[in-house]
């Protein structure tokens, strides 16, 4: 606008002094400065056409047709320089920029990215409001049309977190990065100095930093993330593993992927006696990333099922027997780990403590690779030896390269267990059906893991899929046995314990009663949860 505007003062003045002259030489008729000038807003502004025609002598009459032409070029100019964007600004969606005290007891989240969706999906469940802090405003804007709540503001900004109504919130979650995040902690604590925060961080090591800026927790969900892929290949069941939450002294809670070459692969949850067998109850199952709890019966298990289900120590490790193949032995067997970031680190770290072999290819020639290429060239791969390799884990920061690197692996090796991390979760679904067994995404991880922190208080004890486990008082259930409530068909919940007088107990089977002091135990989607709540709470 500035520079548009010293071109169109430019302009005018070199015609009026052009015309002046002009119209003392050519036409013999002088005229003042201000009448030149006069003529000169007329033309451009198309009001008028000069009051001084006609010109006689065409040196003049150039010099009109130049500037008439000139005039309409700076109007079209004008358009997208001044009229367009003002007219965009009045007839465009306003963003609010403050609250004005309209929420307390609010998560203020800074600002939005793909992580941010798995967080609000676990708030809204608990029914926890929450405010989006938004610098960009074009996002802003979307985000607001969409029914996101949000206001357009600098989260870094003391003036951007009082809009946000920090005062009063429940907490604060910083994760926009690394860096960036330590300057809104700092602020923060200058606004509220008692109010929780939370800081998602990429980088570990940073980890210091951002205790020193004053976050309350620092959330590192890579690390927890490589894990998790790891343990999906692991002959582990504990806890520690990410794999497994333990519920009292009695028994726990884990996710079993089937292997390919399972005894189990065909055949139906029904028909596979997974109960009988190992004496588990199935809770949920994962089919293609998308858990149903309670399972369909009759549906069937393919390679890559992943089983949610709750039992005791050796139970569990009884049905792992069961998922693993019958063909290949796996301790004998590579692990091809493709990317050496923080996400890679953390995979070859748990396969190190396992005592597994693995082989890690990377692009980049730095300590810990073995084998520096593309992995989206079948050479690099068959280097690796992706002939003989019981698994493949997919550890790249790119979506878009893990999708093709996944179909180069399902081309060279069908079967071989390829196991994946995508950073969004609308990646999930591509990854299954370019051929992945088992997907996870730094998304889901990461709202989640938040989330837990965030609810600490709710007694949430998340897992890194779309299944939670949660302990809450059902008075309506009180007296009734879990055979005649219908739990799970009124609700899709499962109970798979009790905590009665601060001991947990499992449920042994539909006969189990439950007490007016007992706090059960469930599992379930965020939505089968509020169902449950909606019905026995």
């Amino acid at each position: 606008t500035g520079y548009y505007s010293v071109l169109l003062v430019v302009v005018m003045l070199v015609y009026t002094v052009l015309y002046h002259h002009g119209m003392r030489i050519y036409e013999g008729e002088p005229k003042s400065f201000l009448h030149s000038l006069r003529v000169v807003v007329e033309t451009f502004t198309t009001t008028g056409f000069g009051s001084d025609a006609p010109w006689m002598s065409p040196e003049m009459n150039a010099l009109i047709i130049v500037m008439d032409l000139t005039g309409v070029v700076l109007i079209f100019m004008a358009l997208p320089v001044l009229a367009f964007p003002l007219l965009e600004n009045v007839l465009s969606t306003t963003v609010p920029n403050s609250i004005n005290g309209e929420l307390e007891d609010h998560v203020v989240i800074c600002s939005y990215n793909p992580r941010t969706e798995a967080l609000i999906s676990e708030l809204d469940s608990w029914e926890v409001d929450h405010l989006i802090i938004e610098p960009n405003r074009e996002r802003a804007t979307e985000l607001y049309e969409e029914g996101q709540r949000v206001i357009h503001e600098d989260p870094t900004s003391v003036s951007g977190l009082e809009q946000a109504g920090l005062r009063s919130a429940r907490a604060l979650v910083a994760d926009v990065s690394d860096q960036v995040d330590a300057s809104i902690v700092l602020t923060a604590r200058e606004v509220a100095e008692d109010i929780p925060i939370v800081s998602v961080i990429e980088d570990p090591t940073k980890a210091r930093y951002h205790r020193l800026a004053g976050a309350g927790d620092i959330l590192s969900p890579r690390p927890l993330l490589g894990k998790s892929l790891a343990s999906k290949v692991t002959t582990f069941v504990t806890a520690e593993d990410g794999d497994a939450v333990a519920v009292g002294d009695e028994f726990e809670i884990v996710e079993l992927p089937i292997r390919r070459g399972s005894q189990l692969v065909g055949s139906t949850l029904a028909e596979s006696g997974i109960g009988d067998r190992a004496e588990v109850n199935v809770i949920g199952a994962g089919y293609r990333g998308e858990y149903k709890t309670p399972p369909d019966p009759n549906s069937t298990i393919t390679a890559g099922t992943v089983l949610l289900v709750n039992g005791s120590e050796a139970e569990l490790q009884q049905l792992k027997q069961l998922t693993r193949s019958e063909v290949l032995r796996f301790e004998h067997e590579n692990t091809i780990v493709v990317g050496l970031g923080s996400v890679g680190r953390a995979v070859v770290s748990t396969l190190e403590d396992a005592g597994l072999p693995y082989t890690v290819v990377d692009q980049t020639e730095m300590d810990g690779v073995d084998v520096v290429g593309d992995a989206t060239e079948p050479e690099t791969l068959r280097e690796a030896g992706i002939d003989d390799a019981r698994s493949v884990i997919l550890a790249l920061p790119d979506d878009t390269t893990t999708e093709f690197v996944t179909l180069v692996v399902r081309d060279m090796s069908p079967q071989t267990e390829l196991i994946a991390r995508v950073e969004e979760t609308s990646t999930v679904q591509k990854l299954y059906r370019a051929g992945a067994d088992y997907v996870l995404s730094l998304a889901t991880v990461s709202g989640r893991m938040t989330a837990s922190k965030i609810l600490e208080e709710q007694d949430v004890l998340s897992l890194d899929q779309q299944i939670e486990v949660i302990q809450l008082s059902a008075p309506r259930l009180t007296g009734q046995t879990v055979g005649d409530a219908l739990v799970r068909t009124r609700s899709d919940c499962t109970i798979i314990g009790v905590n009665r007088n601060g001991e947990v107990r499992p449920i042994t089977g539909p006969e189990s009663r439950i007490e007016s002091a007992d706090e059960v135990i469930i599992a379930g989607t965020n939505d089968s949860i509020e169902t449950f709540r909606e019905l026995y709470t």
